[in-house]
């Protein structure tokens, strides 16, 4: 088993960790140890908020999370030789729940609270938890369902330069600022007041927080991806912005849809990953690098029988028609497919969860017939354990009783 260079004891709040997590990305945030190229080690992760959510049976905590506190993250970790302009080639070896902690939570936040790609139809916070079988997952909340998970690392990436960190900061204060008054706001930007700054104290840490990224998207950098296909087997090409790179990790998912379309959309938990790492030199330009590439892994689950939901791009609530909006079609196919489920007895918010803990495939189908995208949703029919195909007898309801958990 290779090296554990950052642990975590889930009796502890992450805060009073002897080696620092940080929910901020800074150029200044100091490597927690150096390795080679070549080097293999383990790395142990927080699930993303800390320990917020609970394995019982209320939303409350969902609903009250702090998301200015999240992401948790393991790192950053610096390579040997590693300069901007290089690629950092990440590989994940292996991965895994924490011992003692196998099990999982997915939550719908509250409109005001973070909400989620469907919160103009699901507002009201909700959860649902999951016990690991080996590969498998189940839930209390959510019967008749049992899938094999594809876990991955929902957030991993470099640290940014000063220059990228200006140019993020100005290119979303400007998004928020056309619609400040958005519920949920349009970015989240620069929060000091719970910014964790890794190894960095005193008044260095106090002024770079106010100018540090939030964690929530994706960047150029890598970051919050939340691509289901990084497991077992994964190489990832990271473009290095600082020198050592600077590599950090968490938000690790047992098993998530494509979209992760409950914002807390996948099956999340507290675990641990084994990375290799290498360098090559001057990678960025010989490739043409900006966002990072990756290779995904070999190991996937095997279903051989879909059924697959259309979305085009034409508003649900009045019928407005859109030119060539992806975003609303995909929100089509996923409402088209939870009203579907709906007829087998589940709730809305229990299929909205499927959506986004199972190994669903989204894609874009097409893309250039005006007016409409055509954007697809496609279930593996061997996670339910009854039928799911339309039949001439029509839906029977299959599920009852139990419902996902609601707040108080």
């Amino acid at each position: 088993m290779p090296k554990t260079v950052f642990s975590v004891d889930l009796n502890k709040a992450p805060e009073d960790h002897a080696i620092k997590t940080h929910n901020r990305w800074h150029p200044d945030i100091p490597m927690v140890e150096m390795f080679k190229p070549g080097d293999v080690f383990r790395v142990e992760c927080h699930d993303w908020t800390g320990g917020q959510i609970g394995n019982n049976d209320s939303a409350n905590d969902v609903r009250d999370v702090d998301l200015t506190r999240v992401h948790y993250l393991s790192g950053p970790f610096g390579v040997q030789g590693a300069e901007p302009g290089d690629l950092l080639v990440v590989d994940i070896l292996d991965i895994g729940p924490l011992p003692d902690s196998e099990w999982g939570f997915n939550g719908v936040f509250a409109k005001e609270n973070g909400g989620g790609f469907l919160t103009e139809h699901y507002p009201q916070a909700s959860k649902s938890c999951w016990d690991f079988h080996g590969i498998y997952t189940t839930s209390r909340h959510i019967p008749r369902v049992r899938y094999p998970g594809i876990t991955h690392p929902g957030l991993i990436g470099c640290l940014p330069d000063h220059a990228l960190l200006a140019e993020a900061n100005r290119r979303e204060a400007e998004l928020v600022s056309s619609d400040s008054g958005r519920v949920p706001p349009l970015a989240a930007l620069p929060y000091a007041d719970t910014a964790l700054m890794g190894q960095m104290t005193g008044e260095a840490a106090k002024k770079a927080a106010k100018e540090a990224w939030r964690t929530v998207p994706p960047r150029e950098h890598g970051g919050n991806c939340d691509i289901k296909n990084l497991s077992r087997g994964s190489k990832v090409y990271f473009p290095v912005y600082v020198k050592g790179g600077g590599l950090s990790m968490g938000d690790i998912h047992f098993s998530q849809g494509d979209g992760e379309i409950t914002f807390c959309g996948a099956i999340e938990m507290a675990g641990w990953i084994d990375i290799g790492v290498d360098i090559i030199k001057g990678g960025v330009a010989k490739y043409g690098i900006i966002n990072p590439v990756f290779k995904p892994s070999p190991v996937d689950p095997h279903f051989d029988d879909y059924l697959i939901f259309e979305g085009i791009s034409v508003d649900e609530h009045t019928g407005e028609q859109y030119y060539l909006d992806a975003h609303v079609a995909y929100r089509r196919a996923c409402l088209n497919a939870i009203e579907y489920l709906k007829k087998f007895g589940f709730s809305g918010e229990q299929a909205y969860m499927i959506l986004g803990t199972a190994p669903v495939e989204g894609r874009i189908s097409g893309i250039v017939d005006i007016p409409n995208v055509c954007a697809t949703l496609a279930i593996p029919t061997g996670i339910f354990d009854f039928d799911i195909n339309p039949s001439s007898t029509g839906p029977t309801k299959q599920v009852k009783g139990a419902d996902v958990a609601k707040t108080s």
